[in-house]
């Protein structure tokens, strides 16, 4: 299968996806690979669904119908983070709307954020993304791109105390915040940030990562195939043969396997509203991860 590229793979997948529903898929679900939270022990399946763009989608229920499957196959296959933000459209309300209908709120790791200046606002804001993604007690709550952090963040870490939060954190998608996000670190009691980071983008290396390992932060890798930028330039280039060292089909799955296999990543967000895409991702959290070696030859090939 090295010669085949994201497209053929995930044809080949479609065919079988029947198969993905019978006990050979329990097996596997049993074999993704977590990580645990270091503020807590408790463990994460290292690839997540991200809902940015792809789960926005209001009250078409076409456009719901298709997600609903992608939902309801992620977690057959293993899955639990679902990251989502008032940002995002109507992505919250569809997560809430879906995990409600498929009775999947218990076996989900929802987690949000705040996008708001204000302490007032930002309450506001919290308290409509329990509304619409039908939560008791949000999983993570994190401040978006760092938006008024220094006035949310006491918010976040009362609710934490309350017990409506379980665990609090911030974000950014970009490399030139990075400094910022260090501070927030250095300042709050983290539980998680969430950043940027693929083989393209390795910036948090130099810094970013090292201290979360240090200060005991788990870290949410956002932005693994830099919004699709890298499988639209691997597309169409064979994957190389030695990505079977790692169990690495498809060239999502070798990106992804690069992502989490730094020892600082916690777990990766990719977004889609394609099933099969889906179960693609969800395969890189099978097998092994490529030891340093192996990274520095996907960082040079890619």
């Amino acid at each position: 299968m090295t010669d085949i590229n994201r497209r053929d793979a995930l044809r080949l997948i479609g065919a079988a996806a029947i198969s993905y529903a019978a006990p050979p898929l329990a097996a596997a679900r049993a074999s993704v690979i977590t990580r645990p939270i270091p503020s807590s022990g408790e463990q994460l399946p290292i690839i997540g669904l991200g809902t940015w763009q792809t789960f926005d989608v209001g009250s078409s229920s076409t456009a719901r119908a298709q997600l609903e499957d992608v939902l309801r196959a992620f977690v057959e296959l293993g899955g639990r983070v679902v990251d989502s933000s008032p940002m995002y459209g109507t992505s919250e309300e569809v997560v809430g709307d879906l995990a409600a209908k498929l009775g999947l709120h218990s076996k989900l790791f929802l987690a949000t954020k705040v996008w708001t200046m204000g302490k007032k606002a930002g309450i506001e804001q919290m308290e409509e993304s329990f509304r619409k993604l039908r939560a008791k007690r949000m999983d993570l709550m994190q401040v978006h791109n760092l938006e008024d952090v220094a006035v949310h963040m006491p918010t976040l870490l009362e609710w934490k105390r309350a017990g409506r939060i379980r665990y609090v954190g911030v974000t950014h998608w970009t490399a030139s915040s990075h400094d910022s996000v260090i501070s927030a670190m250095k300042k709050w009691s983290l539980d998680f940030v969430q950043i940027n980071y693929s083989v393209a983008e390795r910036e948090a290396e130099r810094r970013l990562l090292p201290l979360a390992k240090e200060s005991g932060v788990a870290v949410i890798a956002n932005r693994p195939f830099v919004s699709g930028e890298l499988l639209r330039r691997l597309s169409g280039k064979p994957l190389p043969g030695w990505a079977k060292e790692i169990g690495a089909e498809s060239w999502a799955q070798l990106l992804l396997k690069f992502a989490v296999s730094h020892p600082a990543i916690t777990c990766a967000i990719p977004a889609t509203s394609k099933v099969t895409h889906m179960r693609d991702n969800m395969r890189a959290a099978l097998g092994p991860l490529p030891d340093e070696k192996l990274r520095r030859r996907i960082a040079d090939l890619v």
